[in-house]
């Protein structure tokens, strides 16, 4: 069974299923609830691997339709002040970053994985990745986040990954397929049909991320704003790990720990 190493902590090859708990520093998330002021980083990183997080997901720019610009220099001052919160704390701390320089200013901390929702498709950054010798979180993108228009041009989007790895030596990488509405075009039907495909995306022999948390998908369904999304969330995180999801990225760490401590022992 496929696997990555993140530090010392194993995904895939037949480990627990593995939680990313998500700190914005981006007062600008779609999601109000997520952001974290930097004086609070700290413990809410604590706090959410008391409630189960295995690794912690820092991001400082939001990344959603319509969100607004940020220069590379406001990323980067956020994200290294939440880093710097971190240094030393044990806590594994992957960084969503798309920005070379931003992620160059990350590698400076005490940093466990590279998150890129551009799928390495900047050689520049890749190249960067690959000299830190970390492991990476590729989203399935071939220019810009997300840009797959179908299930297909998700897969070929995956290959794109799966190549430019190999072009860079990069053997320890985990796939996204990219659920959401990431660019214009894109549609919640989409993001349904990704999510009751999701069991193709295992077939390129890597681990597969599920990243659904309170997401505008569910949003369309329900009618319900970004805070009201939890149980829908929830839902169909339970049936993307049915259908063999290795890690989840998540808001809600203490809820989806025991969404999966249930399925397990239906199981």
């Amino acid at each position: 069974m496929p696997s990555c190493l993140i530090g010392r902590l194993q995904v895939g090859g037949g480990a627990p299923v593995r939680l990313m708990g998500v700190i914005n520093c981006s007062p600008e998330s779609f999601y109000a609830g997520s952001y974290v002021p930097p004086g609070d980083v700290r413990e809410q990183a604590l706090a959410m691997t008391r409630d189960g997080a295995d690794i912690i997901d820092v991001g400082a720019r939001a990344t959603g339709p319509g969100a607004p610009p940020l220069p590379p220099s406001g990323e980067m001052a956020r994200i290294e002040e939440a880093l710097s919160a971190l240094d030393g704390s044990g806590i594994p701390v992957s960084v969503d970053t798309t920005v070379p320089e931003v992620l160059e200013a990350c590698l400076r901390h005490d940093v466990a994985a590279v998150n890129d929702i551009r799928g390495l498709a900047d050689p520049v950054y890749a190249q960067l990745a690959a000299d830190s010798g970390l492991p990476v979180i590729a989203m399935a993108s071939r220019i810009r986040p997300g840009d797959a228009q179908s299930v297909e041009e998700t897969r070929e989007n995956l290959k794109g990954i799966l190549a430019r790895c190999s072009r860079f030596g990069i053997d320890q990488y985990i796939l996204d397929p990219a659920i959401g509405l990431w660019v214009q075009g894109r549609t919640p039907a989409l993001d349904w049909l990704l999510c009751r495909n999701f069991r193709r995306f295992l077939e390129f022999d890597r681990p597969v991320l599920a990243a659904v948390s309170r997401k505008s998908f569910l949003g369309d369904l329900s009618g319900r704003d970004p805070e009201g999304r939890l149980a829908g969330s929830l839902a169909v995180t339970v049936l993307l790990v049915q259908q063999g999801a290795a890690m989840v990225r998540t808001h809600d760490v203490q809820e989806t720990r025991d969404a999966l401590a249930v399925l397990q022992r239906m199981g």
